[in-house]
């Protein structure tokens, strides 16, 4: 049993949290908004839920979802996440985000921008190239042959083999594309990016999922 921390709670933190829960997993939800924004959400949870703070969350987890708008990303603690695993499912939307430069000019990406608001902090992205619907409907059992894949990216091996593990547990099969900087593989406007849950749905399964998920990884 694992707790997951979730700083931010709306539909793809949500998602995480009803699949988390489902494998037995304690989770700790928050937002921008206050712990009682989150009452009827932790209700629908049940037991295994609660809502705190982005810090508090942050301390209680054992793996900490960050899944905010990225223009929010320094808000995130950094003192209590140090240390610890962060799964970061954000994308660059600059209507809503504003402008940011190093992302329009191709010199970083979004997972290594909060990987530099958290350096003691293991960085890992993923969730961030699914629909929450998908996520909700696709999650399957391991060794189910209509299993989906979902691409993961991050610098530390050891970080990336407990995001495995969870979203294993969650129902997914992963494919990893590398590094951190290669996150941009992933995110908004790739072949990857949402496309492969809406043309396919669950008919794309395992090992399938997989191949089909690094084939367009590779196209990007």
């Amino acid at each position: 049993m694992t707790t997951i921390g979730l700083i931010g709670s709306g539909n793809i933190g949500g998602t995480v949290a009803r699949l988390a829960v489902a494998a037995g997993h304690d989770v700790v939800l928050s937002n921008s908004r206050g712990p009682e924004t989150l009452q009827e959400l932790v209700g629908e949870l049940g037991p295994r839920a609660r809502a705190a703070t982005p810090a508090e969350a942050a301390a209680a987890g054992d793996i900490v979802v960050v899944t905010v708008p990225l223009r929010a990303y320094r808000d995130i603690p950094v003192d209590a996440l140090a240390g610890k695993v962060v799964i970061d499912t954000n994308n660059y939307y600059p209507e809503r985000d504003g402008t940011f430069e190093e992302l329009e000019n191709g010199s970083t990406t979004t997972g290594e921008l909060l990987q530099g608001h958290l350096p003691e902090s293991r960085v890992v992205k993923a969730f961030n190239n699914i629909w929450f619907e998908h996520l909700r409907s696709l999650a399957r059992p391991a060794g189910a042959a209509d299993r989906s894949a979902l691409p993961i990216a991050g610098d530390d091996a050891a970080a990336k083999k407990t995001v495995t593990d969870l979203l294993d547990s969650l129902g997914y099969d992963t494919v990893d594309v590398g590094p951190l900087a290669e996150n941009r593989r992933t995110q908004r406007d790739t072949p990857v990016y949402v496309v492969p849950y809406g043309a396919y749905g669950d008919k794309v399964g395992s090992p399938a999922a997989a191949k089909t998920i690094l084939d367009l990884v590779n196209a990007a």
